[in-house]
């Protein structure tokens, strides 16, 4: 017998008793958690194991594809409509200040603004476009790119003249437009546009300036044609005046013959610029050729009037921390 302070134990492979296999509990079967790629500390395997199980997902995803095709196919006109992604653009914040093509008020703006007189064709663009002090060769060549693709535009540069100084030259040359091609550590960072003569002017940050020996597949130099203008996606009444503060540097009626087109596509308050040339491939098929240069925009602050550093009144300014409260808000 087993004394007080004694366990019995039950011989190894001997069956429980009645007792034991009717009265307890029966022991719960415990599985390890879930498997996660991230637990795996070798490196090499758990890159191979994140590998397969994107190779996984992608056979999931066409076959699911393939799934809904058929039945689309079966369905035939009774077929549920394709789902609409989801991306920050159809996902965008309501502004108020969304311009509506049929609104007095905006035609009325339209009609009375700085930029009426070229709209009505009184004026002619004239371009002047200049540097910061002192340019190095990548910044020279860009805008003698620059000036290759916006026809009746000139380059100066100012050899430490002031704006101030330069903008009335300007008004009296009958410039209707001045750019400023700023540069930080030998590269093209910043631009300035200021309309001629009453303005107003725009700040914008410059990113990802490509010549065009730095492009792919381009095509031949452009010629001396006007070419056309594509304004896309700006919809608010700051996008609207910023769109056509761009488009008044180019002339009216251009000249298809040349088959180029100047476009600023902006996308999430990015204002990209391509230049490119239309390639007639047969009497259905169309093709695009670029011609460079090509960079990105990002306005930073709209200025009443001509340029002035000191006591010039601001419409607009983009304060990062009060303005980027969210990814989906944008304000072109």
């Amino acid at each position: 017998m087993a004394g007080r302070g004694e366990q019995r134990t039950r011989p190894c492979g001997a069956a429980p008793g009645p007792a034991e296999d009717h009265g307890a509990a029966p022991e719960r079967v415990l599985f390890p958690p879930a498997f996660s790629v991230s637990e795996i500390k070798n490196k090499q395997r758990r890159h191979f194991m994140f590998l397969r199980w994107k190779q996984q997902q992608r056979k999931e995803k066409l076959a699911n594809k393939k799934k809904r095709k058929k039945e689309r196919e079966v369905l035939g006109d009774q077929a549920p409509p394709k789902p609409v992604p989801k991306t920050i653009e159809n996902q965008r914040v309501y502004d108020e200040t969304t311009v509506d093509p049929n609104d007095e008020e905006v035609a009325f703006d339209e009609a009375t603004d700085e930029f009426a007189p070229y709209f009505n064709r009184q004026t002619v663009p004239k371009i002047l476009i200049t540097t910061s002090d002192r340019p190095r060769g990548r910044t020279v060549r860009f805008c003698e790119q620059l000036s290759s693709i916006v026809p009746n535009s000139h380059v100066y540069y100012r050899r430490g003249l002031a704006l101030k100084k330069i903008i009335p030259q300007c008004i009296a040359r009958n410039f209707t437009d001045l750019i400023v091609v700023n540069e930080d550590r030998k590269i093209p960072n910043g631009l300035v546009l200021s309309h001629l003569p009453d303005g107003p002017t725009a700040h914008f940050k410059m990113s990802s300036v490509r010549l065009r020996k730095e492009i792919k597949r381009k095509g031949k130099e452009p010629t001396e044609h006007i070419p056309e203008v594509i304004l896309n996606n700006f919809t608010t009444r700051l996008g609207h005046s910023v769109g056509r503060m761009l488009a008044s540097l180019f002339p009216h009626d251009p000249q298809f013959i040349g088959r180029q087109v100047a476009t600023f596509h902006n996308q999430r308050d990015y204002i990209f610029f391509r230049f490119h040339r239309y390639i007639f491939k047969s009497e259905k098929k169309v093709g695009i050729q670029e011609l460079g240069p090509r960079f990105t925009l990002k306005l930073r602050s709209i200025q009443k009037g001509t340029f002035d550093s000191k006591f010039g009144e601001y419409e607009w300014i983009h304060k990062h921390r009060e303005m980027d409260t969210s990814r989906r808000k944008f304000h072109l």
